[in-house]
Parts: C-alpha cells; sequence; structure tokens
C-alpha cells in the first residue's frame, strides 16, 4: 500500500511538470470571466473560460502538447482582448487594461516576445517606408537629400529583413518562425521604378507564404496575406466588371498555391467566398465556385455551402 501511495505522488507529480501554462496579468481590472479561443483565420473558436483572481490575473493550464500550436486570444469585457502564440511553452505575460498594447510586456515566452517584436516592427517599416518612399519620389536625384534618404531606406529594408529571415528563424520548426516567414511583408526592390514597383509586388508578394503548412490554419496568417494580395489588385478607378476580373486573377494566383495542401485550399477557399460575398462580388464567387469547389470537389462548410 505504501508503494501504491509513492506511485500516485509520482504521477501526480509528472503531471503537474508535463503542464503547460498559461498567465496573464491584467492591472486595473476587476474580477471577471474571460473566454479563452483560438484563431482559425478570421473566426474566433471558443476553448474554455477562464475567471481572473481579485489581482486581475489569469491562469489556465494546458497537458503538455494539448493545446495545439497557433495564434490564441483571451478575450473580456469592453471588447478587448489579449492575443499570443501558443507554441507548447510556458506563457506569462502582463499588461494594464487602459492600454492593452502598448503597455503588454511578455515576462516569458520567447515566441511571444518575437509575436510582439514583428508586430511592432511591422507597423514602424510600414510607416518609415512609406514616408521614405514618398520623399524619394518627390525628391530630385541629384540632391544630397535624396543620395541620403535612398541609404535611410536601404538601411530600414535591411534590418527588416534580417529580423523576419535570420534573427527569428533560430528555431526554424517553431510555430513562431514559420508564422513570420510567412507573414513577412514583401520588401520592393528599389533599383526599380516607381510605376514598376505594383508589378514586382504582385509577382513576389506570396514567395514566403506555405501553403503547405497547414498548422498555420490556426492563425491570421492565410487570411491576412490573402487580403494584402487582392489589395494589390484593388483599383476604384475600375468599373465593377473590369475589377471582378481584376480579383478573378488574383484569386487565381492564391488558390492554385494553395492547392499543395488540401486543408490550407479549403481553408482558403471557404475565406475568399465568404469575403466576396460580403461585398456583394457574386461573379467572383461562381468563378471560384466553377473552377475550383466543384472542379476539385472542396467540401465546404457546412453553414457557407447553405448560404452559397
Amino acid at each position: 500500500m505504501r508503494y501504491f501511495f509513492i506511485c500516485i505522488l509520482i504521477i501526480f507529480s509528472l503531471t503537474e511538470i508535463s503542464s503547460q501554462t498559461i498567465n496573464i496579468k491584467v492591472k486595473n481590472l476587476n474580477r471577471e470571466e474571460a473566454q479563452l479561443s483560438y484563431l482559425r483565420g478570421e473566426n474566433v473558436i471558443k476553448i474554455d473560460s477562464v475567471f481572473s483572481n481579485d489581482k486581475g490575473e489569469f491562469h489556465y493550464s494546458f497537458a503538455k502538447n494539448a493545446g495545439h500550436p497557433g495564434l490564441y486570444r483571451l478575450s473580456f469585457s469592453s471588447n478587448r482582448w489579449i492575443d499570443f502564440i501558443n507554441d507548447n511553452e510556458d506563457v506569462v505575460l502582463s499588461t494594464d487594461a487602459n492600454n492593452i498594447s502598448d503597455s503588454l510586456t511578455v515576462l516569458n515566452s520567447e515566441s511571444n516576445k518575437l509575436f510582439y517584436q514583428f508586430i511592432k516592427l511591422n507597423k514602424q517599416y510600414k510607416i518609415k517606408s512609406d514616408l521614405l518612399q514618398l520623399i524619394l519620389a518627390k525628391y530630385p536625384k541629384d540632391d544630397d537629400y535624396y543620395n541620403t534618404t535612398s541609404t535611410k531606406l536601404e538601411v530600414l529594408q535591411t534590418s527588416y529583413l534580417y529580423f523576419a529571415n535570420v534573427y527569428s528563424q533560430k528555431k526554424p520548426k517553431s510555430f513562431i518562425a514559420r508564422y513570420i516567414m510567412t507573414m513577412q511583408l514583401i520588401v520592393p526592390d528599389m533599383s526599380l521604378p516607381l510605376d514598376k514597383q505594383l508589378a514586382y509586388l504582385k509577382a513576389h508578394s506570396l514567395d514566403h507564404v506555405d501553403y503547405n503548412d497547414d498548422d498555420l490554419i490556426n492563425s491570421d496568417a492565410f487570411t491576412s496575406k490573402s487580403i494584402e494580395y487582392l489589395t494589390l489588385f484593388r483599383n476604384p478607378q475600375l468599373p465593377k466588371e473590369l475589377l471582378e476580373k481584376e480579383f478573378m486573377s488574383a484569386v487565381d494566383t492564391i488558390l492554385n498555391k494553395a492547392k499543395v495542401n488540401q486543408l490550407v485550399y479549403q481553408h482558403v477557399t471557404e475565406y475568399l467566398i465568404d469575403g466576396f460575398k460580403k461585398f456583394g462580388f457574386d461573379e467572383i464567387i461562381d468563378y471560384i465556385v466553377d473552377n475550383y469547389v466543384i472542379k476539385d470537389d472542396l467540401c465546404l462548410d457546412e453553414k457557407l455551402q447553405n448560404s452559397i
């Protein structure tokens, strides 16, 4: 009997050691219920309810490897939430309810440190590169300030590419490394004239997207890259019929790349149909259904299929 109890204690100890914990502290938050979910494209799928203690601390445990890798969300009152990466490691985050994004600190989890560095870097890169390119487009090329600005842009691009393709890839098989590799922005070739850079982006914007990685379905990776690519084909000056043809061309590129993985192919197809449905592009929906859903016998989500 004595040995039996010893075995039971060992089992419980191993269970505790092998559990994965999520600890999120939200300052200036009263005791309340939150919803823990994971993201699947634009869909937020509830896992469980989590209650904070009096200090605004939320604690949740997964059995080791029970929570699949991906992008997760803790949602609480007033339409506020905290996104974090689950990469099968303990996560400790701290923030303030009055300013969640700017005050968020990652206390434990290398994946989430990279995740929030990437979000911040992407935002800064977009703002700075747009401003610098605007100056270069208007400024005389024979002026010294043009060369200074051009050098500044090159340094900015080099720094961004280093983070996306080197610094964040120390563990290339981790979810966050694969996520950043796919989500990185395409840096245009600055040697090209401005009028040819759009064509360059159309040709290369999906170069780093790994459509064969179905783990990325559990995030916003494929949906974000799809809308980012479609935006390149948006032209408000075109009549609707011509605009639809432009989007059909973009759809062909996206879906033919997605075909390498059946789960990803289905995921992206559902997203495109649902998105074009919201904006009333019925011709594009018919095009996708005829040329991809029916042709390749894709099994769509039942609700979406019924709405079509």
